[in-house]
C-alpha cells in the first residue's frame, strides 16, 4: 500500500534535551525511505518509532553540524550491519567531504553495502525517478548549507461525467488512457492535471531565495524555527529562522501543512511557536513537532 508520511526522529537543535533528541526526520514516500539529517542518537530513536535500515534508500544531509549528521556513523554502519539489499544513495554538501568520509569510516565495520556517494555542490536536480525528482538549492548558514525538496510528476485524473457524456466506459476507459485517444475522443477531453504533491525540508538557514523557492507551491514544508521572534537578532547572527519567518515563507509559498522543528532548548514552551506563526497569518495546517511524530502528507487536492 502507498503511505507517504514524514517520521520525526528528533527535533532538538545543537543539544539534546531530556524530551527532544538531535535531528532526524524520515520520508516515506511510496516504496521509498530518505532520511533527512541524522543527528546523535538517530539510530536508537529510528528504533523507537519502528524505522528499519531496511526502509532507507537515500541520506540527505543538509550541513555539517553535529546535531544534523553525527549520526551518520552509526546510521551507515546498521545499513551494513543489516545487508540492507537495496543501493544506497548519500547527498551532502561536496565542501563536506572530509567530514562525510570521517563519519562513514569512524570505526572499523565490515562493509556489506555499496553505498553510493552523490555530493551536492550547486542548486538543481539530484535525482529522477519514476516517482519523484530529488532536488537542492543552497541555503544561508556559517557553514555551507543544502536544503532538498521532492517533486512528483503531474499525472492526470479522469473525469467520471465527461466519460459518461461522451458514451466511455468499463475496459474502454484503460484503452483511452493507454493509447490517448477511443474512437472520436481524446484523452484531453476526459482527464484534467492532476498536479504532483511537493515535499521540502529546510533546516539551518537565514531568509534567503533558496528558502522561498524550496517552499513553493509544497503540500508539506519541514522547516527549522529555531529561535522565537522576539531573538530575531540572534536568529540572524547564527544563521537560523524565527518561528514567524518560517510562518511567513509557509504563508506567502502557499504551503498546506508546515511542520516547524529545530527548537532552541532555552524555550520551555512549544505553544509558544505555534502562536507566533499564526501572528503573522498562516492559515493552513500547522504541527510543531515532537519526538516520534508521525505527520502525512496531505492528500491530493
Amino acid at each position: 500500500m502507498s503511505v507517504r508520511e514524514l517520521v520525526v526522529l528528533g527535533t532538538a537543535s545543537q543539544v539534546p534535551t531530556r524530551h527532544r533528541n538531535h535531528n532526524g526526520y524520515l520520508l516515506r514516500w511510496d516504496g521509498e525511505g530518505i532520511l533527512f539529517d541524522p543527528g546523535e542518537g538517530t539510530q536508537r530513536q529510528m528504533l523507537r518509532a519502528g524505522v528499519a535500515a531496511h526502509d532507507l534508500n537515500r541520506i540527505c544531509v543538509t550541513h555539517f553540524h553535529g546535531d544534523h549528521s553525527l549520526g551518520l556513523a552509526g546510521v551507515l554502519q546498521r545499513i551494513n550491519l543489516d545487508r540492507v539489499p537495496h543501493p544506497v544513495t548519500a547527498h551532502f554538501p561536496r565542501s563536506g567531504q572530509r567530514f562525510f568520509d570521517r563519519l562513514r569510516y569512524a570505526t572499523a565495520y565490515r562493509e556489506t553495502v555499496g553505498v553510493t556517494e552523490a555530493p551536492v555542490d550547486a542548486d538543481g536536480d539530484l535525482a529522477v525517478t519514476a516517482g519523484y525528482t530529488l532536488q537542492a538549492r543552497k541555503l544561508s548558514h556559517p557553514v555551507e548549507s543544502y536544503g532538498y525538496r521532492l517533486v512528483e510528476p503531474d499525472g492526470l485524473r479522469m473525469l467520471p461525467d465527461r466519460l459518461a457524456a461522451l458514451g466511455v466506459r468499463g475496459p474502454d476507459v484503460g484503452r483511452l488512457q493507454r493509447a490517448g485517444v477511443l474512437g472520436d475522443v481524446t484523452l484531453d477531453q476526459v482527464s484534467e492535471v492532476r498536479r504532483g504533491q511537493r515535499f521540502a525540508f529546510v533546516m539551518d538557514t537565514r531568509l534567503c531565495d533558496g528558502v522561498q523557492a524550496l517552499a513553493e507551491d509544497c503540500d508539506l514544508l519541514v522547516i527549522e524555527s529555531t529561535f522565537l521572534d522576539e531573538d530575531a537578532g540572534l536568529a540572524a547572527e547564527h544563521g537560523h529562522l524565527t518561528a514567524g519567518q518560517a510562518a511567513a515563507v509557509a504563508r506567502d509559498a502557499g504551503v498546506r501543512h508546515l511542520v516547524l522543528t529545530h527548537f532552541s532548548q532555552r524555550y520551555p514552551d512549544p505553544e509558544e511557536f505555534e502562536r507566533q506563526a499564526r501572528d503573522v497569518g498562516y492559515a493552513g495546517e500547522l504541527t510543531v513537532a515532537y519526538d516520534l511524530l508521525r505527520v502525512p502528507v496531505p492528500k491530493r487536492r
